[in-house]
């Protein structure tokens, strides 16, 4: 039986548990830097960064989708942008993916949303696959850019 509720404080640890698991599956473990007291700050604190959904299978912490406000200047909409999403590999195939998403897309049309968005790493064709049976489109003309650490500091400073 699945059961799809909106994370509390008191899960931080739950969702630091699936982060990790995560990072581990996209072999960017080293890069998780995530602790049980930033969570709870950043996710549940005065003003929170994101939201998060956990996914329960037969009442065992199963998946989490974790996500946050973006905003479409071409549509004038706001839209959610999926950051995580990750079910525990023993309980794939269950439609728990399917399940957490279709829970997402409903958050997206309950606040008008203009889309529901995500990204995923090119060399992960089993998700690549998962998201095109749903009918998502890749954005293959874009480009994503980042800036973090002494680089994200330095134009800070400018």
């Amino acid at each position: 039986m699945l059961r799809i509720e909106p994370a509390t404080e008191g899960d931080a640890a739950l969702i630091l548990r699936f982060i990790r698991g995560l990072a581990a599956y996209e072999n960017l473990l080293d890069a998780c830097v995530a602790t049980e007291e930033a969570l709870h700050r950043t996710l549940f604190g005065e003003r929170p960064a994101a939201e998060v959904l956990l996914a329960f299978w037969n009442n065992e912490p199963a998946g989490f989708a974790l996500y946050f406000s973006s905003y479409s200047t071409f549509l004038a909409k706001p839209g959610i942008y999926l950051e995580d999403l990750f079910v525990e590999p023993e309980v794939r195939g269950h439609g728990i993916g399917t399940a957490l998403l279709a829970r997402l897309a409903r958050v997206a049309v309950e606040r008008n949303c203009g889309r529901l968005e995500w990204s995923v790493l090119d060399w992960n064709e089993p998700s690549i696959g998962f998201y095109r049976s749903l009918g998502a489109v890749a954005m293959d003309e874009w480009t994503g850019y980042r800036l973090t650490d002494a680089a994200l500091e330095r134009l800070a400073e400018r």
